[in-house]
C-alpha cells in the first residue's frame, strides 16, 4: 500500500511540473520571446486599401506602417537589435483566431475594437474611425438600406458589417438575400460584374477599393452610416507589457503629430495601385479622439 501511494505521489508531482511548465510557456509575452530570438510576427491584410494591402508582391499600407514604427520599439524594449520582422497574411475570417492562437503578435488591417472580439483579443488606440455604408453601380437606384429590400447583398465573411447587416434584415424584416465573400475585393467584385446589388462595407475600404479600379466612376458609395467603427491594431489578450509598450508608442506618435503625417500620405494623397487620392481627411470624430487617445471604447 505505501508503495502504491508513493508512486501516486510520484506521478501526481511530475503531472503537476508539466502543467506548471506549460502555463509558464504559455504566459510567456511577446517581448520575452523576441528578447531571446524569435520574430515578431506582424499580421496584413490583401486587399484592405489603405490599411493594409498587397501591391507588387509587397505588403504596404497605413495600419501596416504604424506597426513597423511600433516595431522599431519593441526592438529597443527588448533589446534585440537584430530581431527579425515576419509577415503573415490574414483574411477577415481567420485574424482574430490567429492573434488569440498566438501564430500572430499583432494584426495590422482594419479591424474593429469591439466588445465580442475584447473576449478573444485585446486592442491599442484607435488609428481611424469610420462606418459601414453602402456600395452600388453608378446607376443604381439604391440610395438607403431600405432600398435593399429584396436585394442580393454582399458582405464580406467575418465583419462587423455584415453582422450588422444580418441584423438589421431581420429587424426591418427587408428580405435581402446576404451573401458572403472571403474578401473585400471579391464582394468588390461581385457588384461590379453585377452578381451583387450592393456591397456593405466600411466606408473607407469601399472608397479604397473603387480609387484602385480601373473604372472608380462605374461605382458609388451611399447611404448614412449603419455602424460606428473604431478600427485598431489587434494584440495578444492579458500580454501587459506588450500592449502598454505598443500603447505608449500610439500615444506618442499621436501627441506628436507624427501620425498625421502618415495618415495624409494614405488618405489625402496618390496611393497604389492606381495613384489615385482617396481625398478622406481626418473626421472631426476621429480629430476630437486624437485629443485623448485611449483603447478604452463602449461597444
Amino acid at each position: 500500500m505505501r508503495n502504491t501511494l508513493l508512486r501516486a505521489f510520484a506521478c501526481l508531482g511530475a503531472l503537476f511540473a508539466l502543467s506548471s511548465s506549460i502555463t509558464t510557456a504559455h504566459a510567456e509575452g511577446v517581448l520575452e520571446r523576441v528578447a531571446k530570438g524569435a520574430p515578431l510576427v506582424i499580421a496584413h491584410r490583401e486587399a484592405s486599401i489603405p490599411f493594409s494591402y498587397v501591391q507588387d508582391g509587397k505588403p504596404v499600407g497605413y495600419a501596416l506602417e504604424l506597426c513597423l514604427r511600433i516595431a522599431e520599439q519593441v526592438r529597443k524594449q527588448a533589446g534585440a537589435k537584430d530581431m527579425p520582422v515576419q509577415l503573415l497574411m490574414v483574411t477577415p475570417a481567420n485574424r482574430v483566431e490567429m492573434v488569440k492562437t498566438g501564430k500572430a503578435d499583432m494584426e495590422c488591417g482594419s479591424t474593429t475594437n469591439n466588445a465580442a472580439r475584447r473576449k478573444d483579443v485585446s486592442f491599442t488606440i484607435a488609428h481611424f474611425i469610420t462606418g459601414a455604408r453602402i456600395l452600388v453601380p453608378a446607376g443604381s437606384k439604391i440610395e438607403a438600406i431600405d432600398d435593399l429590400t429584396k436585394k442580393k447583398v454582399v458582405s464580406t465573411k467575418g465583419t462587423t458589417p455584415l453582422a450588422a447587416l444580418e441584423q438589421l434584415n431581420r429587424a426591418r424584416y427587408l428580405q435581402m438575400d446576404i451573401v458572403t465573400a472571403p474578401d473585400h475585393a471579391a464582394a468588390f467584385e461581385m457588384v461590379k460584374k453585377g452578381q451583387a446589388d450592393a456591397f456593405v462595407m466600411d466606408d473607407v475600404l469601399l472608397a479604397g477599393l473603387a480609387a484602385g479600379s480601373d473604372e472608380p466612376k462605374a461605382v458609388k458609395i451611399v447611404g448614412r452610416f449603419l455602424t460606428t467603427e473604431p478600427l485598431a491594431i489587434m494584440l495578444p489578450k492579458d500580454d501587459v507589457a506588450f500592449k502598454k509598450l505598443v500603447d505608449d508608442e500610439m500615444r506618442r506618435m499621436i501627441k506628436s503629430g507624427e501620425i498625421n503625417a502618415l495618415y495624409d500620405k494614405w488618405f489625402t494623397k496618390p496611393i497604389p495601385p492606381a495613384q489615385r487620392s482617396l481625398n478622406l481627411p481626418a473626421s472631426y470624430l476621429l480629430r476630437d479622439f486624437w485629443k485623448y487617445p485611449t483603447d478604452q471604447l463602449p461597444g
